[in-house]
């Protein structure tokens, strides 16, 4: 096989200072020895929430290194080419990947080739169009892998953006589990209730055995820490970037005995990493899209040559969207 060249296509970086640009890509990411496939992307789909701290340059300098897109170009603070939910056909490659639709951690790009172990092939059941949840779908099982939720916990979801509203769904399907999220914004309720979860804009009960907090918002994490009963965990799933963020450790805080973690999809939760890989692991989100009340959460789509123009709005904090798809 040809070793790795120079060749580009185009692709949409971000400059760090709130604005980006189409420019050129590197297609090869492989050595140019083990087993690569050609993909031309058919749908990538836009990360809200570290997209946004990517593309206005709120990338903390001390996670640079570890914030790093498995195929990210360039480095932060800008100009960067970053993006991880990508849908694509297999152009080139071994003959029972040819013309199969796959899933990879890639940005956004036209075309580009890396090793076959990179790409995960989409089921028969799911969707590309739906397949973009992917990622945001591993980031909800890796979160639930950490809380651990049990048969019957009573568990509240604190911030229903898309990896909230996967978390809130997962949470529902465990057999006597009392879930409700939480957004100040009611335009969530029909999303969840779309999903047979409850959502409300503000929530008094304080028993909850499991809280996630998936807002962004050090408000939420106020939110969470309020509504925890005894001896409950939080699981806390935001990435805030430079911010600061005070949380409320006083209080019943001690008395309630609560405990607060962290959860980060990079890292396979240690109650499943003796076991689980980061590929069985996308599989296993991508199996979970086979449900089509997922849909509800893409709610936006434009042209990967509007990118330039559509990332401001999105990154800019006022836009309802959830998921928004960008097709090729």
């Amino acid at each position: 096989m040809a070793s790795p060249s120079t060749e580009t296509s185009p692709a949409f970086w971000s400059l760090g200072n709130g604005r980006g640009e189409i420019a050129d890509g590197l297609v090869d990411h492989h050595d140019g020895h083990a087993p690569w496939v050609e993909v031309e992307t058919v749908y990538s789909a836009i990360s809200r929430g570290t997209e946004a701290l990517v593309f206005n340059g709120q990338v903390p300098e001390s996670e640079y290194q570890r914030m790093r897109a498995p195929f990210q170009q360039g480095d932060f603070p800008g100009p960067v080419r970053f993006g991880y939910m990508n849908v694509g056909r297999v152009t080139t490659g071994p003959d029972d990947l040819k013309g199969q639709y796959v899933f990879c951690l890639f940005p956004h790009q036209r075309r580009y080739r890396v090793p076959v172990s990179a790409v995960t092939r989409l089921p028969t059941v799911v969707p590309p169009e739906r397949a973009v949840l992917a990622a945001n779908m591993e980031t909800a099982i890796n979160g639930l892998w950490d809380g651990a939720p049990l048969v019957g916990d009573r568990i509240a979801v604190i911030g229903c953006g898309v990896v909230g509203c996967l978390v809130a769904w997962l949470a529902a399907r465990i057999p006597g589990t009392r879930v409700v999220a939480v957004d100040p914004n009611p335009r969530r309720q029909p999303v969840l209730a779309s999903l047979g979860v409850e959502c409300v804009t503000t929530l008094e009960r304080d028993d909850h055995d499991l809280v996630f907090h998936t807002s962004g918002h050090p408000s939420g994490l106020e939110t969470a820490l309020s509504v925890a009963g005894n001896e409950a965990r939080i699981v806390e799933m935001s990435w805030y970037g430079r911010q600061a963020v005070p949380a409320t450790l006083g209080g019943a805080f001690h008395s309630r005995r609560l405990t607060l973690r962290s959860s980060q999809v990079g890292q396979i939760s240690p109650r499943q990493a003796s076991r689980w890989n980061h590929g069985d692991r996308i599989a296993l989100a991508l199996s979970m899209l086979a449900e089509p009340a997922l849909e509800a959460l893409i709610t936006g789509e434009s042209a990967f040559e509007d990118l330039p123009t559509v990332m401001p709005e999105l990154a800019g904090g006022a836009s309802d969207t959830l998921c928004h798809r960008i097709h090729y």
